[in-house]
């Protein structure tokens, strides 16, 4: 488990990571998202030790990474997001060498980069050098430093920027694997890969934590309101009686079609589909099209960190 208790980082005047919370549960993969210039990468570099924090503490499995920076190292693989390779070696090579840095025992060592490398996707390109091997082989070079001894959490920032589309879904599949038996953090602006991969999302802007849970209720908070679209064959005034009765005192909107339709759109705190199905059929007024629409991950992710970025300029203006 991790736990990042009051985090902030100043660059001299400028607040990377401002105040920050939160918790790392065990076994599930997270989602660290957030626009470019958010914290992320900061925020993982003080995680695994690579930055000192200004003020706050982390700790990594009940160790302190201030204070016992070895024993909680130890049970953390970090992939950068610009991977640490040296290219002069081959890939046995450099897994070998990341293995003794480890400290993994001599009698084991074989067998931990043969895991690592089946994990990765390695077999075949052992022998060859890294600088030959494609951007895509790379990344799986790194992430196969990263998972080496098979550490608790792995954490990895912005593993698949710069891959080609093919690459990127066979670097997603290999973090689904490693999410069966360690706890993976991903650090990410690519919507889409957070809520394809993670378990539970995070969401930071200017250093700040503005959310916590999981994809489906974030989507479900941050709209309050479902939206239901119809598509009725009727006259706008019949239809609008319909639903002044069926569902009183709710805004909706209507639009005529050109083919004797009309289209609702219709806030829906509740779910009355079966209501107006029935209300409808009653007055012979066929519906055509049902819809119910809920606000992506790209809205609230929009949402979230539009209001954080008006907050900010609001302060900024009061100085």
């Amino acid at each position: 488990m991790i736990e990042v208790k009051n985090l902030v980082k100043d660059y001299g005047g400028h607040m990377a990571v401002d105040h920050l919370n939160f918790t790392v549960e065990d076994g599930q993969i997270y989602g660290f998202l957030g626009p470019n210039g958010a914290g992320k990468s900061t925020t993982m570099n003080i995680i695994t030790g690579y930055l000192g924090a200004t003020e706050g503490e982390v700790w990594i499995d009940g160790h302190n990474i201030l204070d016992e920076p070895e024993k909680a190292k130890k049970n953390i693989g970090y992939l950068p997001e610009v991977p640490p390779l040296y290219i002069e070696m081959t890939v046995d090579e450099y897994l070998n060498f990341a293995a003794e840095l480890k400290k993994i025992p001599a009698g084991t060592r074989r067998e931990a980069t043969a895991e690592a490398k089946k994990l990765a996707g390695l077999n075949g390109v052992e022998k060859r050098l890294i600088r030959n091997l494609s951007k895509g082989y790379r990344q799986r070079v790194g992430l196969a430093q990263a998972v080496l001894g098979m550490p608790d959490v792995i954490i990895l920032d912005e593993p698949t920027v710069g891959l080609d589309p093919k690459q990127i879904i066979e670097i997603r599949d290999v973090i689904r694997s490693l999410g069966k038996n360690h706890t993976v953090i991903l650090s990410s602006h690519i919507l889409s890969e957070v809520s394809a991969v993670c378990d539970h999302i995070l969401i930071i802007s200017h250093g700040r934590l503005i959310a916590s849970d999981t994809p489906e209720n974030l989507e479900k908070k941050m709209t309050g309101e479902k939206m239901l679209e119809l598509l009725v064959r009727g006259s706008a005034e019949a239809v609008g009686e319909v639903l002044d009765l069926a569902v009183p005192e709710r805004e909706y909107h209507l639009e005529a079609e050109e083919d004797g339709c009309v289209r609702v759109s219709l806030e829906m705190a509740e779910d009355v589909r079966e209501s107006l199905f029935f209300a409808f059929a009653d007055q012979r007024l066929p519906i055509l099209a049902m819809n119910l629409q809920r606000a992506s991950l790209e809205e609230v992710f929009l949402e979230l960190t539009g209001e954080q970025g008006k907050e900010e300029e609001r302060n900024e203006g009061d100085l």
